[in-house]
């Protein structure tokens, strides 16, 4: 029931402010900052360029994807081994 809800409450956060916000463009905080940086100090020149640029926005965007999910893979395996471990080490006792 408890998770039910959770899962409820998670897709309601999802979908209520794409129904609030009509017409709007998403954008990453990377070309926030770089906009404000010029702004600030337009001679400013970075000091790292990026190794490879990705061919497309869709590139981008399933490598962006593929990290997230191993990372979501990563910490889910943690906190499922640790579970398991408190689970069976405290069945020994």
């Amino acid at each position: 029931m408890r998770n039910g809800v959770l899962f409820l409450f998670v897709i309601l956060l999802t979908i209520i402010p794409l129904i609030f916000i009509k017409n709007a463009e998403f954008g990453g905080a990377d070309g926030q900052a770089g906009k404000v940086i010029t702004e600030v100090e337009p001679d400013y020149e970075p000091w790292f360029n990026a190794i490879w640029e990705p061919p497309s926005g869709e590139i981008e965007s399933l490598l962006f994807s593929l990290q997230a999910a191993l990372g979501a893979i990563i910490i889910g395996y943690v906190i499922g081994y640790g579970k398991a471990r408190k689970k069976y080490s405290s069945a020994k006792e």
